[in-house]
């Protein structure tokens, strides 16, 4: 057996439901199950309940942190209407703005261009702004980026349009990066009936939807343009996702390498394509800190079945139940400790660091 040795994973995009839905997920579970998928920072979303807008909201999901997180991490500020003024004075203590422009779980979504704009023009430079948008709003988050000067960051980017248009912004110098979810790479509206276990209809439930086979293979044609691929972790539970009005969302941390994997062993991507858009270029952006002695090793042969019973993740189920994959993480170190080896999470609750706390680093390697 032949142990691949790599750069630790890091996510950008994850949703660890604390403050208010611990039966969905916690900073403990999310980040145990962060570890077992090869992460060792993830930059967690501020559509929890309350949401993570002000001082308050973000001093109680802080305190959850540092009493779980097993991992090192980072905690969004959700940007709103009425709170443009303030946003900016709580930058220093968080990764970064996000901003919602389009339907998703939550009470967060902004519909006018005026707070769009005003939070573009007022967020510090340095500290990233992440966009939910969907659509004619990919073009309206990079033009307002660009006439206010600064980088946007576009989350989860799902159709050919979108992935078009940001990769011709590319191509004319505008400071756009973007992310793609290895369930829209993977996954359409269509095929979810011809996985091992098809999905039943609640639990196809996402944002952005599942697009089109045409949508799925854009992505592919368009790699070059693809900065990050990001789990977009959003665990909801089994009666959830069964209920009359299931939310939208899939888990994501204890699946993305292996899937991932799978396009190397069909050629479609090499293990430098993960490194790059999982480690270097997410530190990059997202300006995170180097993590010293930090490693993760996987075997890429290594098959197994996706079993939900199985994940450290709270929600228990996965897309992807039943499925069987090739290529696994089976070691995560931090700080020259084992964090997560063969199954086991030895990291414990407490142990992860914020980000904010950190130095900024210098990115531009």
């Amino acid at each position: 057996m032949t142990l691949l040795k790599l750069p630790p994973l890091l996510d950008p995009h994850v949703h660890l439901r604390e403050p208010g839905a611990t039966h969905k997920e916690d900073w403990d579970t999310g980040t145990a199950a962060a570890l077992a998928g090869g992460y060792t920072q993830v930059l967690a979303m501020p559509n929890t309940q309350p949401p993570i807008t002000d001082a308050p909201a973000l001093a109680l999901s802080q305190t959850a942190a540092r009493a779980k997180a097993r991992c090192d991490y980072g905690i969004y500020l959700g940007a709103g209407a009425d709170n443009m003024e303030t946003a900016a004075a709580l930058a220093p203590h968080t990764c970064g703005l996000k901003m919602y422009l389009d339907q998703t779980f939550g009470s967060l979504r902004m519909d006018d261009l005026a707070s769009l704009m005003a939070h573009m023009a007022r967020w510090p430079a340095h500290k990233p702004l992440a966009v939910h948008a969907e659509g004619r709003t990919v073009a309206a988050a990079i033009l307002v980026a660009h006439l206010a000067g600064r980088a946007v960051h576009i989350c989860h980017v799902s159709r050919k349009d979108e992935i078009e248009l940001i990769h011709a912004a590319k191509e004319r110098g505008l400071q756009v990066t973007c992310e793609v979810t290895p369930h829209h790479l993977f996954l359409t509206a269509d095929t979810p009936s011809t996985l091992a276990r098809p999905i039943r209809e609640g639990f196809r439930e996402v944002r952005p939807r599942l697009a089109t086979e045409g949508d799925r293979l854009a992505l592919w044609a368009h790699l070059s343009a693809i900065d990050c691929f990001a789990t977009d972790h959003a665990p909801h539970t089994i009666p959830e996702k069964t209920g009359p009005n299931p939310p939208p969302g899939f888990p994501g941390l204890e699946t993305a390498v292996a899937l991932l994997l799978g396009a190397v062993h069909s050629g479609r991507l090499t293990v430098e394509d993960i490194t790059l858009r999982m480690h270097t270029n997410i530190r990059r952006i997202f300006g995170l800190p180097d993590q010293p002695d930090t490693f993760i090793e996987i075997d890429p042969d290594l098959e197994w079945t996706v079993r939900a019973q199985e994940m450290f993740s709270r929600c228990g189920w996965s897309p992807w139940e039943g499925q069987t994959l090739r290529g696994r993480v089976v070691r995560t170190v931090l700080r020259g400790k084992v964090a997560y080896e063969y199954g086991k999470v030895s990291a414990q609750p407490g142990t992860g660091k914020d980000i904010a706390q950190y130095p900024i680093p210098n990115t531009k390697d």
